[in-house]
């Protein structure tokens, strides 16, 4: 998985680069030539959806998202690993809330045949597809991660959930910034 964020790190990287160059050609040709390419908001709502979408993925991988651990850090193993869990499920029901939902819009986008409102006239089946595949590797990212959660609950190894599924603590986060560092 750890191959995963680094692929979708640098799927980031090139978007938002080529996002930002692209505007760049947008604003210089606006000033100099008064001329616009147009639909660079269009594409910068695109590539933002689908980046973020992806960064969900990656959150959950790198155990990046936001917990408030004040209390966690207070419990005892065996209730730090049912809380991991719990919030391991969470995120699961949460992904499951996406590609339910968000399934419609692409339903209706293809029912339709719904083109962007922009000069471009994107069909928006292409831009809403890429995005509603990220959110469904966001949910089976979840599936998958709850399904180890619960092989290493039943067999009773509580120490491996809470390294695996627990919120980083900030000597983790120092150990994995200096690895980086080395790596460069």
């Amino acid at each position: 998985m750890h191959r995963f964020t680094i692929a979708v790190s640098w799927i980031f990287g090139i978007l938002l680069l080529g996002l930002s160059l692209f505007v760049s050609l947008e604003t210089v040709s606006r000033k100099l030539f008064n001329h616009s390419f147009q639909g660079a908001d269009e594409l910068g709502g695109y590539v933002l959806a689908i980046c973020g979408s992806l960064a969900f993925t990656v959150a959950l991988i790198e155990r990046g998202h936001v917990r408030i651990d004040f209390l966690h850090d207070r419990l005892g193993p065996r209730l730090q690993a049912v809380m991991n869990l719990i919030s391991l499920l969470f995120l699961t029901g949460v992904g499951l809330f996406f590609i339910r939902y968000c399934y419609t819009v692409i339903k209706d986008t293809l029912d339709y045949g719904s083109t962007a409102a922009t000069p471009w006239a994107t069909p928006l089946i292409y831009p809403q597809s890429l995005w509603y595949g990220a959110l469904v590797v966001f949910f089976l990212a979840c599936v998958l991660l709850l399904g180890c959660g619960l092989r290493d609950l039943l067999r009773g190894d509580i120490a491996a959930i809470n390294r695996n599924f627990g919120p980083k603590g900030a000597m983790e986060e120092l150990r994995d910034e200096l690895d980086d560092l080395e790596q460069r």
